[in-house]
């Protein structure tokens, strides 16, 4: 019996050439990539030195860990990373499930125009930038004129001369309701797409055996978008150390600092407010490892405990 013919093994360069044009189309993407994410990696270095523009990436004064000993023996990172946890874990518990919610109601919505209508309202505010968000919120929640603030005095929630926006012990609340607001439209696509991918069969099945909405959904809904969920989940709990920049920096006024002192604003105010490059990289590159480790956490115990994982 004769063997069968085996296919010659074909090298890389060939298959470069079979897809020349596929790789002349990815070119540009690969070549702003390198530039402006790879490249500028070379700069982490300067969290090690006592780095000076004059003197360049190789001739300034090598500290190694100094940077990082007076970083963690200053209280002021210490509080900073305690309040950067403290509203990520906010955000994980109550913005994340948010889009899922919504998800699972526009799912539900039978009239093709309002489901367009609420899908549009939703996803408007993702478009809008802090700046205005912040701004927004200062005229509603207005001592004076705000329309929000009298509504929450008019039910005795509030004083009507309360200071909202210059409360910190309301402000970890707006940053949470805002950052849900803005983004829930948005990050619902992702579950939309997937339960749109959902076989109509299952519900049709569902249906014959007399299972009504909500076992459709806890049943049918959910098991399926579980791999998207602990995916989404995962990149989550890598983004714990990190804060959004833009939405604390606009949102702090002289009042509401030291609440909005989170890890991102305290790495700008000491490496561009105060000039210390370095030591601003330092805590750049502390948030970067931290989170890669908390990201291989994450896949590990999902892997062991669900069997989904990204790898």
């Amino acid at each position: 019996m004769k063997s069968a013919s085996v296919m010659p093994r074909r090298g890389i360069g060939h298959t470069f050439w079979q897809q020349r044009y596929l790789m002349i189309l990815t070119l540009p993407a690969v070549i702003w990539l390198i530039i402006f994410s790879y490249f500028p990696m070379y700069g982490v270095i300067i969290a090690f030195q006592d780095y000076n523009p004059i003197q360049g990436f190789i001739r300034s004064p090598w500290l190694g860990w100094d940077n990082y000993s007076e970083l963690f023996n200053d209280p002021t990172f210490i509080s900073s990373l305690n309040t950067t946890l403290k509203i990520s874990i906010y955000k994980l518990l109550f913005g994340f499930p948010a889009p899922i919610i919504l998800a699972l109601l526009l799912n539900e919505i039978r009239s093709a125009r309002f489901k367009k209508l609420v899908q549009s309202l939703t996803y408007l505010p993702y478009f809008v930038s802090w700046v205005l968000v912040a701004g927004f919120m200062y005229t509603l929640l207005s001592p004076e004129t705000g329309i929000l603030t009298q509504l929450l005095a008019f039910v005795g929630l509030i004083d009507s001369n309360t200071m909202v926006m210059g409360n910190t012990n309301t402000f970890m609340s707006l940053v949470v309701i805002s950052d849900i607001w803005k983004n829930i439209g948005w990050n619902s696509i992702i579950f939309l797409a997937a339960i749109a991918g959902i076989d109509t069969q299952l519900y049709e099945a569902a249906v014959v055996d007399g299972a009504g909405r909500f076992k459709r959904i806890w049943y049918i809904t959910l098991p399926a978008l579980k791999p998207t969920i602990i995916i989404l989940l995962i990149f989550s709990v890598g983004g714990l150390i990190n804060s959004n920049f833009d939405q604390m920096y606009v949102l702090q006024n002289s009042m509401t600092q030291d609440a909005a002192n989170v890890l991102s604003i305290y790495a700008y105010k000491s490496g561009i407010i105060l000039g210390r490059f370095s030591y601003g990289t330092a805590v750049g590159l502390f948030q970067s490892v931290v989170a890669f480790v908390m990201v291989l956490g994450a896949n590990y115990t999902s892997r062991k405990l669900t069997e989904e994982s990204l790898f």
